[in-house]
């Protein structure tokens, strides 16, 4: 797979006014509208790391799942120790290296990435989920856990899919998205390539009965490992069953 052609400044920025100057910069290049065909993987994209930890290791992970079965294809990981500061709306600076990192040690080019984190839905509209569509030029979806910026509209309904916008300054930056039944919601944003509608859709589409959609909670579950057993080198994944499910 050919390595991302990424200015260094995009990634290793000098100083913090630096990078909010690149952030800005680079969320010009932002595409809001569907840029993509049709999706046969979609991958999930997480980082584990401990913001006390003295050697600032990032431990970066990526899984290549099959759509639309889901079923894990490929599971990729860095360790890498951060060279960007532990600042809130920044974390694209310590994160995305590894991220890219590990991108490049998947066999395939994903259609589609679900980032843990967030994508416009940040005060200069460049979450990490945006910073790593950007760097990669490929459709990416934030599906974060908490709220970084705005407010929103109302309550959700109690069904899953029964979103409502996530609103700052004005603007829709956003969705509040319950996935399941009596769980907080997720907050689905732009990254790249992609509209909010879609997003929306994609990340229902690929919820297998947790709060978390598959690609995104796959890659959680790989970047713990690699954090806890301190190795970048994981199983194959299973085989799919060719027996019919028992009854």
């Amino acid at each position: 797979m050919t390595r991302p052609r990424i200015a260094r400044e995009w990634l290793y920025p000098e100083s913090i006014p630096a990078a909010s100057e690149t952030q800005r910069l680079l969320a010009q290049r932002v595409v809001t509208e569907d840029a993509f065909d049709e999706v046969r993987t979609v991958a999930g994209a997480d980082i584990s790391h401990n913001i006390r930890d003295p050697q600032a290791m990032v431990y970066a992970a990526m899984v290549l799942l099959e759509w639309p079965g889901l079923e894990v294809r490929e599971r990729v990981g860095v360790r890498t120790r951060a060279d960007f500061p532990y600042v809130p709306g920044y974390l694209g600076f310590r994160e995305c290296p590894s991220l890219v990192a590990a991108y490049e040690r998947l066999p395939a080019l994903p259609d589609l990435i679900l980032v843990d984190g967030h994508g416009i839905s940040h005060p200069r509209g460049f979450g990490i989920a945006t910073h790593l569509g950007v760097l990669l030029d490929r459709p990416t979806i934030g599906v974060a856990k908490s709220i970084l910026v705005g407010t929103p509209a109302g309550e959700p309904g109690p069904e899953p899919g029964d979103h409502v916008p996530l609103v700052w300054r004005g603007r829709t930056i956003g969705a509040a998205l319950p996935t399941k039944r009596r769980v907080s919601p997720v907050y689905v944003s732009i990254g790249h390539r992609i509209s909010l509608p879609t997003a929306i859709e994609w990340v229902m589409r690929t919820v297998r009965g947790y709060r978390l959609p598959e690609p995104t909670r796959q890659a959680h579950l790989a970047a713990n490992l690699l954090r806890r057993e301190q190795t970048d080198v994981f199983p194959a994944p299973a085989p799919r069953s060719t027996h019919p499910r028992s009854r």
